[in-house]
């Protein structure tokens, strides 16, 4: 297609290849198929708003879908190391638990037909269990919670209702222990042979999924915090009480490390993970790293899970003057195993080129969904914009590919397109939206001619004609 044979944004094909969605970075995109095929990993160096992020989001598209799934088990020896096993199937729970002998209320005891709920404590008739006053009396039918601690744990003003009912009998005169339970209107007796199988399914059960395996093969954890990058156990008051605690293994959170296993790991200001930078490195070499409690006060603190897998590709970028900050040995070893890349902040302005960029105002179009494609001669104003920025910026004549600053104009203009009810972006939006889509910088050096000028406008000062302030 010739740029002359286009009469609006309507008319650009766009590919369906996100790689090829990148535009500008011609060498950049080359290299990221091989990263994706060969599972390297991919430093990217340039100014904000080139395409990075976008490039680290089609290079995980041309992934293929994870094929493992990570299980964290409870170890009933040493519950404080859960195990870890990876599975290329998803888990299915088929348990069937068992169901007991249904029984009618009135076929219970009264004591524990009342502690369920169908009994009235004061008129001794049935009613639903949902109810927590008699309907025939109006009698609270459970207990309320009133102790000190007790609302702390249930909320105040709660009623404590019991699912179950564990008490004995005596049969062929040996005593028995049996558990009645709340199903419905009606009232389950378990045996004590049912519940042997219930704890026996129930062990075989106690299990986490960690890692599902219909997970998104792209994970950002640009400005991650030790916890987001690396995983954690959460914390839980009762976690040493055996009735209301809840197993180490179900507290267990993976890290950004782990969701991206066998997937893209992106990272945006790699320098600003400081020192979180080695454990990173660590990772990468091993492909396996631990999770563990990180505060020290917590319960969790004392949970660690060996072995959980973080096989994943490093994608990470950095600004130009953000290289030296990054960890020597982590450089090393992304070049040892992948590239270095410097993106273009500009191309020549040529027609082909003039396209690409035309295709670019297409996709964000059509990516945002909320505004109107643009008529010709609105494409011709941004193109002149993206002239006009390279020249300012880069010094050069050229099409700018600070692409997020184009992309804030041509939403800016849509948006002015819908709020009048126009169902194209003509080249009077443009120039509105460019002139109003500017830094605050820009603005303020425009209204009172330098940045420091602005600032003192907040303190209320002003320049006299003899050159000294005054309030």
């Amino acid at each position: 297609m010739n740029l002359s044979d286009i009469s609006s944004t309507a008319d650009v094909r766009i590919p369906s290849d996100p790689l090829l969605q990148v535009i500008g970075q011609d060498e950049a995109v080359r290299i990221g198929r091989l990263v994706g095929f060969q599972r390297r990993h991919l430093l990217l160096v340039g100014p904000p708003g080139t395409g990075k992020s976008m490039l680290a989001q089609a290079i995980a598209s041309t992934l293929p879908k994870p094929r493992q799934e990570v299980l964290v088990l409870h170890n009933p020896e040493k519950p404080e190391r859960p195990l870890i096993e990876i599975r290329t199937h998803p888990v299915k729970k088929t348990l069937k638990q068992p169901q007991g002998e249904l029984l009618d209320p009135m076929m219970v005891p009264a004591f524990v037909s009342e502690k369920l709920g169908f009994r009235c404590r004061r008129c001794g008739r049935i009613s639903s269990p949902d109810a927590s006053s008699c309907f025939f009396c109006g009698a609270d039918k459970y207990r309320r919670i009133r102790g000190t601690f007790e609302d702390l744990l249930v909320g105040p003003g709660a009623f404590d209702k019991e699912e179950r009912v564990h008490t004995t009998r005596i049969r062929d005169g040996r005593e028995e222990l049996i558990v009645y339970e709340r199903r419905g209107s009606r009232i389950a007796l378990l045996t004590q042979k049912e519940l042997a199988k219930m704890a026996q399914m129930q062990q075989k059960a106690a299990y986490k999924v960690l890692l599902p395996i219909d997970r998104s093969p792209f994970v950002q954890a640009t400005g991650a915090s030790e916890t987001e990058l690396l995983g954690d156990v959460r914390h839980d008051p009762y976690g040493s009480h055996p009735q209301i605690g809840s197993l180490p293994y179900t507290r267990v959170v993976p890290g950004a490390i782990h969701e991206a296993h066998e997937g893209v790991l992106f990272i945006d200001e790699l320098s600003s993970l400081g020192r979180l930078q080695r454990y990173l490195l660590t990772a990468m070499q091993d492909k396996r790293y631990p999770i563990a409690g990180r505060n020290q006060s917590s319960t969790g603190s004392s949970v660690r899970v060996d072995g959980v897998p973080c096989d994943f590709i490093l994608v990470a970028a950095v600004n130009f003057n953000d290289v030296p900050n990054i960890l020597p040995p982590l450089r090393s070893r992304i070049l040892g195993n992948g590239y270095e890349i410097l993106m273009n902040s500009y191309m020549p302005d040529t027609e082909e080129n003039q396209l690409k960029l035309v295709q670019f105002f297409a996709q964000e179009i059509v990516r945002d969904g909320r505004i109107p494609h643009a008529e010709r001669e609105a494409i011709e104003a941004l193109i002149s914009y993206a002239r006009k920025k390279a020249k300012e910026i880069d010094g050069v004549s050229g099409l700018t590919l600070r692409l997020r600053l184009l992309s804030g104009t041509i939403k800016m203009a849509g948006d002015l397109a819908v709020s009048e009810k126009r169902n194209m972006i003509s080249a009077e939006d443009v120039k509105f939206a460019i002139a109003n889509s500017k830094p605050v910088e820009e603005q303020a050096s425009e209204k009172y001619g330098s940045w420091f000028k602005a600032s003192q406008s907040d303190f209320g000062f002003k320049r006299e004609a003899g050159g000294s302030e005054v309030g």
